[in-house]
């Protein structure tokens, strides 16, 4: 049986809303207890950010510390945390909020915190590398060792997501990190939109997938709400690949002084954790605080992804125009 708990202020249940706490169970059918079962408790944190580096961290440890209370084994921060979502405006000075990944007080801080608890960490941070600057994160390991980086790789431009502005596109690739719990993939927030980032990461191994993330409101357009569809995207990639995934996002109204005058982004929350066939077991509401967990059996899942032939059937061969940006297949002449 795969036990799900759901943690938040208010949380989405059978299609209504409960107040307070809420702890749920979900089961799954296909497959019963077996041996040498191993079960991982992820969770999902959701906050508003202020602008001030020290309290937001502080909130991130005391959601990270709750969590670990409710039996989480790895923990998913949201995207750029340390701070407001800053890519709403194109201003010089807010690359002074970008530091090196060595020596990171953040990832330092967090390190120290995942040693302590023996959680999995992930930690976004804007970093500089030289003269080059990327939406990164850092994986932390249970024993708080630093396993690594991924550097965000497909880069948004458009009204309120200016991160072209800031950030390089990143040279990491799409990797796994084998952590103490499971073998993990991380992408980060426009990443979540393109299936081809999550079919690479579980074609390397990964168990899980995560997605810290800072979306909401359309500065351009206050009657578009991609909530839905942001939710949907995900799903479908959990789905697809027959994998949990996780994805946590901020909560609360943020304003940048811009060139053109104030932008306001209102976050939409609606952090979630789905299981393997792309169904929400955890999900989180619009304007509250929550710690989401759930827990699943990984070698339960693994024998339903290998059963149900998805990996087996591909065809790399005919995926060629995959390599392309308009899907004509190219000749060796050009």
């Amino acid at each position: 049986m795969i036990r799900i708990g759901i943690l938040a202020r208010v949380a989405t249940w059978k299609g209504g809303a409960l107040p307070g706490d809420l702890i749920g169970v979900w089961q799954s059918p296909e497959f019963g207890e077996m041996e040498g079962e191993r079960k991982v408790v992820v969770a999902a944190l959701q906050f508003a950010c202020s602008d001030s580096v020290s309290g937001n961290v502080e909130t991130a440890e005391r959601l990270v510390r709750a969590a670990h209370k409710k039996g989480a084994n790895i923990v998913l921060i949201q995207e750029l945390f340390e701070g407001y979502y800053f890519c709403q405006a194109q201003r010089e000075d807010f690359f002074k909020r970008a530091k090196p990944y060595k020596d990171h007080p953040t990832i330092l801080r967090m390190q120290k915190l995942a040693q302590e608890l023996g959680v999995v960490i992930p930690v976004s941070f804007f970093e500089e590398a030289n003269n080059a600057h990327y939406n990164s994160v850092a994986i932390i390991d249970a024993d708080g060792t630093d396993l690594g980086l991924y550097r965000k790789s497909h880069i948004p431009d458009g009204p309120g997501y200016q991160e072209k502005f800031y950030f390089n596109p990143g040279d990491t690739g799409f990797k796994v990190f084998s952590t103490k719990f499971a073998k993990i993939g991380i992408a980060i927030c426009w990443d979540q939109w393109f299936p081809e980032a999550a079919r690479a990461m579980v074609l390397q191994g990964a168990e899980i997938l995560f997605y810290p993330t800072a979306i909401g409101s359309e500065p351009q357009d206050s009657e578009l709400d991609s909530r839905e569809h942001w939710k949907r995207v995900m799903c479908g990639h959990a789905g697809a690949n027959l994998v949990p995934l996780a994805a946590s996002n901020r909560i609360g109204k943020e304003t940048i002084e811009t060139e053109h005058g104030d932008s306001t982004i209102k976050f939409y929350g609606n952090s979630f954790i789905a299981g393997p066939t792309g169904e929400i077991v955890a999900l989180a509401n619009d304007k509250d605080e929550a710690v989401l967990t759930a827990e699943f059996n990984l070698d339960k899942i693994k024998y339903q992804r290998h059963s149900w032939g998805i990996f087996r059937d591909r065809r790399p061969d005919l995926y060629k125009a995959l390599l392309t940006l308009d899907g004509t297949r190219k000749s060796s002449s050009g």
